[in-house]
């Protein structure tokens, strides 16, 4: 069977980005996995090693394989309990502060006299 121009294309463009998504997403959890950054760079190297190395593949349906072995693998290694910023969401401090109650004025310009 045989792709028209523009539809192989358009499938190596989604493929290519499956794999820079995956490559980013196991990139940053390993980030979670790493104790110290010389431990981070090392396993960083080796990760863009093993994507390196399927990088002349060309057959798409060979490339569609080999991203979802991908993805299973990263789905089976990722870290149960990933790090996540203080102030993002899920973080501990993500809305800490709920807003005030209604009826209760905030003034922001304290401190400022007005001269009449």
């Amino acid at each position: 069977m045989s792709l028209s121009t523009a539809g192989y294309l358009a499938r190596r463009a989604a493929q290519k980005e499956r794999v820079r998504i995956l490559y980013r997403r196991a990139l940053k959890d390993s980030l979670n996995w790493a104790v110290h950054r010389h431990i981070f760079y090392q396993d960083a190297s080796d990760l863009r090693e093993r994507f390196e190395a399927n990088k002349h593949v060309e057959d798409l349906d060979t490339i569609d394989h080999l991203i979802a072995d991908a993805e299973a693998q990263y789905g089976k290694w990722r870290h149960p309990d990933p790090y996540i910023v203080p102030w993002a969401p899920g973080g501990s401090k993500f809305t800490r502060n709920p807003p005030p109650p209604r009826g209760v004025e905030i003034l922001h310009d304290y401190g400022k006299e007005e001269n009449d």
